[in-house]
């Protein structure tokens, strides 16, 4: 089965779970994609949420798709976020942000009272890093001087350019791509990269799962965290 079907049916599980009245995270990427458009499909026959968004990118979607949109400001406990990932390990910790937005990704799914995360197999590793980059959004001031900390941690850190330009998150700050073998402590790991000076967040998302759905060749699989 092809990649983009194995994604929207993975999306299309996770968005069964929500129900009239929730609150509900809006993950940053393709396969949250094609959850949206399914929300828009169910918020088009009756059902009833508030949307709230991790990008930009999100909220013209949503609205394209006329569903309600708030803020976690105005709602600071959400009922559930559903979310993409560039690799997940056999713990479910998680590398996000190759879409721009994991500032507001991790406050989100920090703000949710269960993180679903939907993905195909391919993003599957034994250790997170050996595929992807871990991006860290860092502050533009002095962010060469945050690049040589971040280099004594990575192999090595790259400023990311779209269409050559240096690309700027919705928070109007930049990323760092920074490249490991393979990250053995995600969670030393993460506090050691926040711990530096000008890094505002970086997208290791460490515990925070509680169920991801695989869209594999073999059909829709389903791995929750243990607790």
């Amino acid at each position: 089965m092809e990649k983009e079907r194995l994604k929207e049916l993975a999306a299309e599980k996770a968005v069964e779970e929500v129900q009239s009245g929730m609150i509900v995270g809006l993950g940053t990427g393709s396969t949250i994609y094609y959850a949206l458009l399914k929300l828009g499909q169910m918020v088009r026959s009756g059902l009833e949420i508030i949307g709230i968004p991790t990008s930009e990118q999100t909220s013209q979607i949503a609205r394209e798709q006329r569903i309600q949109l708030s803020t976690v400001t105005e709602n600071p406990v959400i009922d559930l976020t559903i979310d993409g990932a560039d690799e997940v390990d056999p713990n479910l910790n998680l590398i996000k942000g190759l879409g721009g937005a994991l500032v507001r990704e991790k406050i989100i799914a920090h703000a949710s009272n269960r993180l679903i995360i939907v993905a195909d197999d391919s993003k599957v590793v034994d250790y997170l890093g050996t595929k992807s980059p871990l991006p860290v959004e860092v502050v533009q001031f002095g962010w060469e001087s945050t690049q040589i900390a971040l280099n004594r941690i990575c192999q090595k850190s790259v400023l990311r350019q779209v269409n050559d330009q240096t690309f700027l998150s919705d928070n109007g700050n930049f990323i760092l791509d920074c490249y490991f073998d393979q990250i053995f402590d995600p969670n030393q790991t993460e506090v050691e990269i926040n711990g530096i000076p000008g890094v505002v967040e970086n997208g290791l998302f460490v515990g925070r799962v509680d169920r991801v759905i695989f869209g594999t060749a073999d059909g829709i699989q389903t791995q929750d965290r243990q607790v």
